[in-house]
Order: C-alpha cells, then structure tokens, then sequence
C-alpha cells in the first residue's frame, strides 16, 4: 500500500508546474496549490513580509506535497475513512476541495448509509464510510471513481468555460476524466466512443 506521502508526490507531479489560466477559477497556481491557499497558510518563501506570486513560482514540489498532506490529507480527517477510497478522496481533495468529501457523503448515502452531506468528515461520515466499505469492499473505491468521473462532466456540462479540462481539441478524454479513471479499474473506464457521446451535445 502507498503512503500518503507518495500519493501526495503523485498529485504534485500530476497537477504539474506554474499554470496561470483565466478559465479557472481558482487563478495562478503551481503544482495544483494556489495563491489564495498560499496566502491562507501563510507561506512567505522569500521572507519579504508578503505572500505574492513569487511566493507562489518559488514553492517547491517538496513543499507543495507537504502542504497537501498536512492541509488537504490529515486535517480534513481523510485519514480516518477507508483506506481503498484515500488515494482518490485526496487527490480530489486537492481539485475540488471539500466537494471530495461531499461526493462521497451522498455516494454512501445512496447505498443505505446516511450521513449529512456537508463536506466534513465527523464520525457519521466515518462511520457510514465504513458501512459501505464493509457492504461493497470490492467496489466502493471504483463507486467513488465513477461518482468523481460523472461530477467532472457535470461541472463541464453546466460550465462551458471547463470543457477542454474534460475533453480534449480532438474530442477525446481530458484531464478531469483521465485523472479520475486512474482510480477505477479499467473495466469501468469509458472508451472512447463512450466518452464522445457522453461530450457530444457540448459545442
């Protein structure tokens, strides 16, 4: 089983270097952190006083995989549910913060196991969490991946502008979905053809 720590460098070198995109909405970031948490932490690289953009372009892929396992691992609690789902739940966490935690409060809440679906994990998410792993040990995580994969086209669907991280200019898979899949077993990805019908209303 990985670490958290190597899960962590996964997503650094999967969120890759300095990206500045006007289409998301989250600004400027490089390896997936952002301005905005950078200021939140108060990581002042270069010790001026000021947490600016060349705080952001100096963070390292060290720094950056320790913030994501302090901040977005082991102080949302994802530590304490199963442990098939955290590899997802904490890359998710990195991409859509508590909305990770949220899919799979409603996720497990389908299953017969209710908890409230507020992007917090207490001990009724915990222990529905470990219901469901329990019923489904061989499925959940793949359940997860599935619900993560239909959250992305959904958010495409309602937002133009996100398109092209879900489906590439040629029209196959785009970032969003190749990363979701890479958490669920291959018999559950889509194909190709599937993945151009799903997108084909978009223009």
């Amino acid at each position: 089983m990985q670490t958290v720590e190597q899960i962590a460098a996964q997503i650094v070198a999967r969120e890759g270097g300095y990206v500045d995109d006007p289409d998301d909405p989250g600004g400027a970031t490089k390896h997936g952190v952002t301005l905005a948490t950078m200021r939140r932490l108060g990581v002042d690289l270069n010790g001026d006083g000021r947490v600016d953009a060349a705080d952001l372009r100096a963070l390292s892929p060290a720094r950056a995989a320790a913030i994501y396992v302090e901040h977005y691992f082991r102080r949302p609690g994802l530590d304490r549910l199963p442990h098939a789902l955290q590899p997802s739940l904490f890359d998710m966490q990195v991409n859509a913060g508590a909305n990770a935690v949220r899919l799979l409060q409603r996720l497990v809440t389908r299953m017969g196991f209710r908890c409230a679906q507020d992007g917090v994990v207490g001990p009724q998410t915990i222990a529905a969490a470990r219901a469901a792993a329990a019923a489904a040990p061989a499925h959940l995580a793949d359940a997860y991946g599935i619900a993560r994969r239909n959250y992305y086209y959904a958010l495409a669907d309602a937002r133009p502008a996100s398109r092209k991280y879900a489906r590439r200019k040629d029209g196959g898979k785009g970032g969003w979905i190749t990363r979701a899949e890479e958490f669920i077993a291959p018999r559950y990805r889509l194909t190709d053809a599937e993945h151009r019908e799903r997108t084909a209303s978009w223009a």
